[in-house]
């Protein structure tokens, strides 16, 4: 199945947002939503580097873990994690215990705490391609993995010293918070709706 569905209540819904009823409530109250603030982008940016390789419905389900063990994703305390806040990461059964993403979510802490306020939502909203020139996609065909935008942000980042991030991830952030919307045309929450 490629094109919108109807769900249990009968709303036209991307496809994958049908699979689990994690998903559907993602799908209709988060998923392409505008997020802004440095410390919420930077969890979206966190969670979608340990997706990496994985489930997004096994990210989804360990959120809340993810976010005890990292103290709510804010990068002034993240960014103090010592070695042995490391090693309790590792050990943690509540989050993905893969320590090439727990070490790059710890060292984009250290480099996003020496960042002006709001400089990472601004470099991140920076790459937002224009939502004219973008047709709504009619079915998961046509929603891209990486566009030209996803790229500049993921090579923007590394610039900066921002590690696990590549032309993907940076898609997938950008799908999630907004700066594109991707949800179907014919979806319920196109445009914010649902």
């Amino acid at each position: 199945m490629t094109a919108a569905a109807p769900g249990p209540d009968g709303a036209l819904r991307c496809p994958w947002g049908l699979a689990t009823e994690d998903y559907t409530a993602y799908h209709d109250s988060e998923w392409g939503r505008p997020v802004h603030g440095d410390d919420a982008l930077y969890e979206r940016l966190c969670l979608e580097a340990f997706q990496s390789g994985l489930s997004w419905l096994t990210i989804l389900r360990r959120r809340e873990g993810f976010r005890a063990a990292f103290a709510g994703f804010r990068i002034a305390e993240v960014a103090r994690f010592t070695d042995t806040d490391a090693a309790r990461l590792l050990a943690d059964p509540g989050i993905i215990r893969n320590r090439a993403k727990i070490t790059a979510t710890l060292a984009n802490a250290r480099v996003l705490a020496e960042w002006p306020e709001g400089d990472l939502d601004r470099l991140v909203w920076s790459h937002a391609p224009d939502p004219a020139g973008r047709p709504a996609p009619r079915t998961l065909a046509d929603v891209p993995a990486v566009t030209p935008e996803s790229t500049a942000l993921a090579k923007d980042l590394k610039k900066r010293g921002i590690r696990f991030v590549g032309p993907t991830t940076a898609y997938a952030l950008m799908q999630a918070c907004g700066l594109v919307d991707d949800h179907l045309a014919d979806c319920v929450a196109r445009g914010g709706g649902s």
